[in-house]
């Protein structure tokens, strides 16, 4: 009948052979990182996306330069001008205007993706998108800022440059046989090179992208990001001019506790007025949404809010590099700090909401240092820009949610060193709050209004750091390949792991080798058929799917998926294929368990007694007695 005699047994592992296969040190094929070869031609890619990156960050400033000249004093120059010396008079209300119905043209029938920060697009793109970006929004984007900024808009350029750079990136990822993965690094690097090449800070442009946009802390993708950001860097200084961009007089190397305290002030305060920013933005996008008539007007409406902010204070409009550069030399008159604080943060939130296109750093950099600068007057004299620095710093931490790129942006734009221990407070204390009052950072809400969750903690995956042989299933039944069919109806109806029913199981031979395996509904059909119509050889899958012991569970996690099989055997390393138990979908669970209970589980380890142990002692006599 081909089933030949014998009997089935229970494979169990005893407590020491387990002991034994935990203590056993990880395998040569678990390495540290999933790096390869392969990262070298990214990283040449991403070294050329660098290179072109930075010419197109020049060319969007000179297009900036080119669109404010026109707007305010239509003349043909590419010079960064300030609008606050227009000619126009009460007709620079309609200059805005114009600016925002022309973008929202742009918007309505080229592409809708131009409008917004510029992050937060590039965000979607590589979560959602694999990646992609379309051709014409590399192209729309940087006119769209151009336009919306020269035309008065109170934003920065680094946005629309990140965007467009990432856009470039993907747009040559495109033309390889790349991975979304290998694409999001390029789109990545371009990124990041386009804010190098602006602001010629590579270090922060290489944290942007690990605290905002990789989602990753990776050889694979920080090295060829960084690689890009560095090619954008040295460029920068032949094509655009060396840094620091707001130059400051050093100040002291170290502050008395007073100094200390007030920056951990100033950076709590930061951080509420940077909630209320976020709110105003979200609660005008959301006015804005209510109105009865198509988005392509919005951003118009927002141009006649800027107009308006515009007479008031005429040095709110624009890019405003020259005021965060003045603020930070010590010009502090309560006419600069007031019209920056009330005009500049009305006109932004209110033109931002309106889904313009622009970015937020270069604001929030202004309204940091405005703050600073105003509190300056209350704290002590650390130096000449020191208040309106820390303010910069923290005000862009709490509002985008990036403390170490913040720090080191601040660092790298103005080069006093001396400032970083103060800044590093200062961040802190502003991100604190803001992590504590706002669920999403300006950035991450729009994604969210999109339908989309993003998560912003990142942490060692529990799956990545056990093994299988911790979570595995020793105590399991293995059917000999000799069994006889009446062994297994017995096994089937009454004989039974441990733990229930068991699904899946292996089909040994003598010396306890894996045979292959089969389902326990599979054998029940085997049973249930007459004789001589179908023998266990027909239910076995000869060459299964399989685990080991010193795999680690994100391996095996990842093999289910590829597979859609639930259930692994796991044979034992070293000894070609005997079995050793078997790992479920159910057993992975047990990771994750574990990690809750670190999360939530709570216990004093150590109590006051053993500090004192002569008045434990006389507490317990008195006690006892």
């Amino acid at each position: 009948m081909g089933l030949l005699t014998n009997v089935w047994r229970k494979s169990t592992l005893s407590d020491k052979e387990s002991k034994q296969a935990n203590n056993r040190q990880a395998k040569e094929h678990l390495s540290d990182f999933t790096t390869t070869p392969r990262m070298l031609l990214i990283a040449l890619i991403a070294l050329c996306i660098g290179v072109i990156s930075t010419f197109v960050a020049l060319l969007l400033l000179k297009l900036i330069g080119l669109c404010t000249n026109l707007f305010f004093y239509l003349r043909w120059n590419t010079e960064i001008a300030n609008p606050a010396g227009s000619p126009f008079g009460l007709f620079i209300i309609f200059v805005p205007i114009i600016g925002g119905l022309i973008v929202g043209l742009m918007a309505r029938y080229g592409s809708s993706k131009i409008r917004g920060h510029g992050i937060p697009e590039a965000i979607e793109s590589i979560l959602i998108n694999g990646s992609k970006v379309e051709p014409k929004v590399a192209l729309l984007k940087p006119i769209s800022a151009a336009i919306s900024i020269g035309s008065g808009g109170p934003f920065g350029a680094e946005g629309p440059i990140i965007m467009t750079g990432g856009a470039i990136g993907s747009f040559i990822a495109q033309f390889f046989h790349f991975s979304s993965s290998e694409r999001k690094t390029l789109l990545v690097a371009g990124a990041a090179a386009g804010m190098s090449a602006t602001f010629s800070a590579p270090v922060a442009a290489v944290l942007l992208a690990v605290e905002l946009m990789l989602f990753e802390w990776k050889p694979r993708s920080l090295i060829p990001v960084a690689l890009a950001s560095c090619t954008a860097g040295i460029l920068r200084h032949y094509l655009i001019g060396a840094g620091p961009i707001f130059p400051v007089p050093a100040h002291a190397a170290f502050l008395d506790p007073i100094g200390f305290g007030g920056c951990i002030l100033l950076g709590l305060l930061a951080g509420l007025a940077s909630t209320v920013m976020t709110l105003l933005v979200y609660g005008f996008e959301d006015a804005f949404g209510r109105l009865p008539i198509h988005w392509m007007w919005w951003p118009a409406i927002g141009g006649l809010g800027i107009g308006i902010g515009g007479l008031i204070y005429p040095r709110a409009l624009g890019v405003g590099y020259d005021v965060i550069g003045q603020l930070l030399a010590g010009d502090i008159s309560l006419q600069l700090i007031l019209g920056v604080l009330l005009v500049k943060v009305f006109i932004w939130s209110f033109s931002l909401g309106s889904g313009t296109s622009g970015g937020v750093l270069a604001p929030l950099l202004m309204i940091g240092c405005a703050l600073g600068a105003a509190l300056s007057h209350v704290f002590p004299n650390e130096g000449v820009g020191f208040w309106a620095l820390i303010g910069m710093g923290a005000m862009l931490a709490a509002t985008m949610r990036v403390p170490f790129t913040s720090m080191v942006f601040a660092l790298e734009l103005t080069h006093d060193f001396n400032s970083f221990l103060p800044l590093l407070l200062g961040t802190l204390a502003a991100y604190s709050v803001s992590v504590l009052l706002m669920k999403r950072s300006i950035l991450t809400e729009k994604i969210s209004r999109r339908g989309y969750h993003l998560s912003r903690e990142y942490a060692t995956d529990p799956l990545e750091i056990l093994f299988v042989r911790e979570v595995m299933r020793t105590s399991v039944v293995a059917i000999p390949a000799s069994i006889t069919r009446d062994e297994l109806h017995h096994l089937l109806h009454d004989g039974q792991a441990p733990r229930g029913i068991q699904h899946l199981y292996p089909i040994v031979g003598e010396q306890n080798n894996l045979e292959g395996v089969a389902t326990r509904q599979d054998l029940l059909h085997l049973v249930r058929d007459e004789p001589d119509k179908r023998q266990l050889a027909d239910f076995i899958k000869a060459s299964p799917v399989v685990a080991y012991e010193d795999e680690s569970l994100r391996n095996v996690v990842y093999r289910m998926a590829e597979t859609g099989y639930t259930r692994l055997p796991v044979l034992k390393e070293g000894r070609a294929d005997e079995l050793a138990g078997i790992v479920s979908l159910q057993d992975l669970l047990k990771a994750r368990s574990r990690n809750l209970t670190e999360e939530r589980q709570r216990e004093r380890v150590l109590h006051m007694r053993l500090l004192f142990p002569k008045r434990a002692r006389e507490l317990t006599k008195d006690e006892a007695s």
